[in-house]
């Protein structure tokens, strides 16, 4: 039977590319430098967790699916080794899994890649508040849309391309809704709860309204994974 390793994937400033400086700056605005501060920690023992979890099993083989990924062979690997110079966790694991004779798989649609992208930027780099409001409305009536097809391509393709007893593995951001759409051909393993990881997102503005459950979850994220 095939299997897919299932990442529910919490991004680092450096996943972000040009948008970080300013969603750094954001954070700290919104939640305070000491909380924004402990999220970083959090989210790189997150993937210190991941990347131990991985260290303790073959993964020779197997095909690695990323979110955002819209290249394979030698460009999907460039892409890897530019993100990971950057700093990303995530793609730092990858080069090391492919190194592991892991196999980098093309995973997203460009255009509804650079959709996204593009009305993100446009949030980010807009120098006047109605500017920003503009671009975030604009932003908010596609969003769901955009990520619907994101996810549809990207069932497809891992059903397309995960061959009969292969194993793949699949980091995706947690907002995702792929393994509904994934048939029941493939066994997934989920290796983080893709729900706590949501939750944790979410009350992440409001941690002092929900601190016990914030601190609840902040620990599981960071937790072995067995």
């Amino acid at each position: 039977m095939r299997t897919l390793i299932y990442v529910p994937v919490i991004h680092t400033s450096a996943d972000l590319g040009s948008m970080a400086k300013d969603i750094s700056k954001r954070g700290i605005r919104d939640i305070g430098e000491e909380t924004w501060t402990k999220h970083r920690k959090t989210v790189e023992g997150f993937w210190d967790a991941i990347s131990d979890y991985f260290d303790s099993i073959d993964v020779m083989g197997m095909k690695i699916y990323q979110d955002g990924m819209v290249a394979d062979d030698e460009v999907g690997k460039q892409i890897a080794a530019d993100t990971a110079k950057a700093g990303s966790k995530n793609y730092q694991l990858i080069l090391k899994l492919l190194e592991r004779g892991a196999v980098l798989m093309k995973t997203e649609d460009f255009k509804l890649v650079k959709q996204e992208y593009d009305r993100l930027l446009a949030i980010t780099q807009a120098k006047l508040l109605t500017w920003k409001i503009i671009a975030f409305i604009k932003y908010k009536l596609v969003k769901a849309t955009l990520l619907n097809k994101r996810d549809s391509f990207i069932a497809k393709r891992i059903d397309k391309t995960l061959g009969p007893d292969e194993k793949g593995i699949l980091f995706i951001g947690a907002l995702h809704t792929i393994k509904k759409r994934l048939p029941k051909t493939i066994q997934v393993r989920e290796i983080k709860d893709t729900v706590k990881v949501r939750t944790y997102h979410r009350l992440l503005p409001f941690h002092n309204k929900y601190r016990k459950q914030f601190d609840t979850l902040g620990k599981y994220l960071v937790s072995e994974i067995t």
